[in-house]
């Protein structure tokens, strides 16, 4: 489970990350946790700065749809480590194709060569919680490592903080091959079977109906357009199927991210760059030709937010992205490129996914989330 993100503060100190509410407890990690724990947000800082500096997010987004089961932040984390082994010549492959813990390589079959190191990344801490009155978040209480429930109350489990973990790549173990996952390929201006169809789809089922228009002049210059007022989107037909593919998937973004009254809207370049990035991903996950899409350089909206951190801006529109891009995705019944994980191996079933509040500590009154998130 990647699903978290937690913010700097001092220990015991609660925060608020994402409409989530993670505890951070003086007891989470020893000296020696904390310091890995320290070495790895500085490396996702310098990995996030890069990005910036270089406006590489075009390429990011396109890393992320190969391992978007993983946090953004993970995902930065994985490619800043593989480029270093591949630099280093500790591996042959420039780009990672799976990755998986070391016991989960095991139970492929596969285990992790000798002298290969994996890469850190951050994983949730969880423990238990239980209540006799689940509907009041003040009443959960955090049950010791091996305390049982009262018969008459609901557990529950919960995040209470991050830990670090470990990955390696296939191109770091050894062992029987497994099965190739299937590699969607298209002609340029083709769209993926079934693409259009479910992308509408779930636009009708937002309650938003669809339409298209002769050119670019019926939309005052534009590819598609979302009206909230009238819970309208209308595309262009004159492009090729890609294209209006491409422009359907940028204003269902608009319809699951933005409303008429989002908060990105007041900065429409965030807007924006989160639509225009969830369409990539979704393109790029069905194969699809992505060197005509256009993001603004990194540094112009990351900085642009006032009164905000860029390296948090981008890594909370990277996290908003990718999740919004997940949710598509998972809903479309399209043949897709691989999430990163090796085939035959269901991550889920190792790590299953806690709840993604820690009930028995929910604060009344949570610190804002200002710093700069680190998974």
């Amino acid at each position: 489970m990647e699903h978290l993100s937690v913010m700097d503060a001092p220990h015991g100190r609660r925060v608020v990350a994402q409409e989530r509410v993670l505890v951070v407890s003086d007891q989470m990690a020893k000296p020696d946790s904390e310091s890995k724990l320290n070495e790895l947000h500085e490396r996702l800082v310098r990995s996030v700065e890069a990005l910036i500096e270089s406006d590489d997010w075009k390429r990011a987004l396109e890393f992320a749809v190969h391992f978007r089961s993983r946090s953004f932040n993970n995902t930065l984390l994985i490619w800043a480590q593989h480029a270093a082994a591949f630099e280093a010549g500790t591996i042959a492959e420039p780009t990672p194709t799976y990755v998986a813990g070391f016991k989960q390589w095991q139970a492929l079959g596969r285990s992790v060569s000798a002298g290969q190191h994996g890469y850190m990344i951050f994983a949730p801490r969880t423990a238990r919680f239980a209540t006799t009155t689940p509907l009041d978040a003040s009443s959960w209480r955090r049950l010791a490592p091996r305390e049982r429930p009262r018969p008459d109350e609901a557990v529950r489990s919960g995040i209470t903080g991050a830990r670090t973990a470990y990955v390696w790549d296939i191109a770091q173990t050894s062992g029987p091959p497994i099965p190739e996952a299937p590699r969607p390929e298209l002609l340029r201006g083709e769209a993926p079977a079934g693409l259009w169809v479910g992308l509408a789809t779930l636009v009708e089922d937002e309650g938003f109906s669809l339409s298209m228009v002769a050119d670019a002049p019926s939309l005052d210059g534009a590819n598609g357009r979302t009206d909230f007022s009238r819970r309208h989107v209308t595309v262009r037909e004159d492009m090729d199927a890609a294209a209006r593919t491409k422009t359907l998937a940028h204003e269902l973004a608009h319809i699951r991210l933005h409303g008429p009254d989002h908060p990105a809207l007041t900065h429409r370049g965030i807007g924006e760059v989160e639509a225009e990035s969830v369409a990539l991903m979704v393109a790029a996950a069905h194969g699809m030709d992505t060197q005509g899409y256009t993001i603004p350089y990194v540094a112009g909206w990351a900085t642009a937010v006032p009164d905000a951190d860029a390296v948090a801006v981008v890594q909370q529109t990277g996290e908003r992205v990718r999740r919004a891009a997940v949710a598509i995705l998972d809903a479309l019944p399209t043949e897709q490129v691989s999430a990163g994980d090796p085939p035959g191996l269901d991550r889920r079933g190792h790590t299953r996914e806690p709840v993604r509040q820690a009930p028995s500590s929910a604060p009344r009154n949570a610190v804002p989330a200002s710093a700069r998130s680190i998974a």
